[in-house]
């Protein structure tokens, strides 16, 4: 019988040894968000070798599902001291579909998780879900998702006395430094934040 063909024993690369040190799979994802997850990983493979980069304040990515039937709910008219409006027609100025409120290009717009308390002052705090959009022009004083060094962070745009970028945090307790963006960093601009929800039940 020939030793020729069919799958040699312990042939290949053994498991856990790739790029990411342990077993992948293969799956398909919109080519849109290509760039982004590809990103993603390289952030996430970063975090597993031990970097302890300051600039890292961001945590899971999502994208945005958009429904074909918009869910459009009261919006009340009436400013709200205590308790809650009556639902009377008369109260209610039109009704707001969240999607359309939060995101302007679905095809460029994600969502992603705060992480820390670098962005407290503006009111991003840990846990708030961002909505960023790629095809937003950064302007100085935007908020941004950036990546430095292979790691994302959310700072406020900004150049400094030098005309070189920087990445200035929004805590006033002093804890966290601006990033001064270094001719031998790696540093993009990766889309704009728009907006920001959270939850508290």
């Amino acid at each position: 019988m020939s030793n020729r063909g069919g799958k040699r024993e312990n042939a290949g690369r053994p498991r856990g040894q790739g790029k990411y040190g342990e077993s992948t799979i293969a799956i398909r994802v919109p080519e849109s968000q290509g760039a982004i997850i590809k990103e993603f990983l390289g952030a996430y493979q970063q975090k597993r070798a031990g970097s302890d980069h300051e600039a890292a304040n961001v945590d899971e990515f999502f994208t945005p599902a958009i429904s074909d039937l918009p869910t459009r709910l009261p919006l009340f008219s009436t400013k709200v001291a205590a308790g809650f409006p009556s639902p009377a027609d008369d109260y209610v100025e039109k009704r707001l579909d969240i999607s359309e409120f939060l995101i302007d290009h679905a095809a460029s717009t994600f969502f992603v998780t705060i992480k820390g308390d670098s962005m407290i002052d503006v009111g991003l705090l840990p846990g708030d879900k961002v909505v960023v959009d790629r095809s937003k022009t950064p302007g100085v004083g935007d908020i941004v998702l950036a990546v430095v060094d292979r790691e994302f962070t959310i700072k406020i745009f900004d150049y400094g006395a030098n005309k070189m970028p920087r990445l200035m945090p929004a805590n006033s307790s002093g804890a966290y430094r601006p990033i001064y963006i270094r001719p031998d960093m790696q540093f993009e601009i990766f889309g704009v934040v728009t907006g920001s929800f959270r939850r508290f039940k």
